[in-house]
């Protein structure tokens, strides 16, 4: 069965997608931009845009009974390359107290919508 998972404290969803779906033991997060809930980009550098695209998967892990802790795997798109050494310094900020890191791909994917440097979609599992 498949659960949709939303909340107000992330972007709603853009287009025809869910923010997040809860399906068996796992929660399943959409790409998240450096949006706030209003839907306008935040952050003007690649390190702030990560911190934000970060808190809307954090935001959405709570409102599924989720944490960071519940991540296993983390899909980083960036818009360049040369944006890593300041994404990946901020990941490791944001996620660094985490006792197992999830597992990681990063894509250079070039352009990204509303300009942004950096989208991150994301895996978890249920804590219950």
């Amino acid at each position: 069965m498949k659960i949709p998972i939303f909340t107000d404290r992330a972007p709603p969803p853009g287009g025809f997608y869910s923010q997040a779906i809860g399906a068996g033991p796992f929660i399943f997060i959409s790409g998240q931009l450096p949006l706030d809930s209003l839907g306008s980009v935040v952050g003007t550098n690649p390190e702030e845009q990560t911190i934000q695209a970060l808190g809307n998967v954090e935001a959405i892990l709570e409102e599924a009974g989720a944490s960071a802790e519940h991540l296993v795997s983390v899909t980083v798109y960036v818009s360049s390359i040369d944006h890593w050494p300041e994404v990946n310094r901020a990941y490791q900020d944001y996620l660094g107290q985490l006792e197992i890191p999830p597992a990681r791909a990063v894509v250079p994917a070039g352009e990204l919508h509303y300009g942004a440097m950096i989208e991150i979609a994301a895996i978890a599992y249920f804590p219950h």
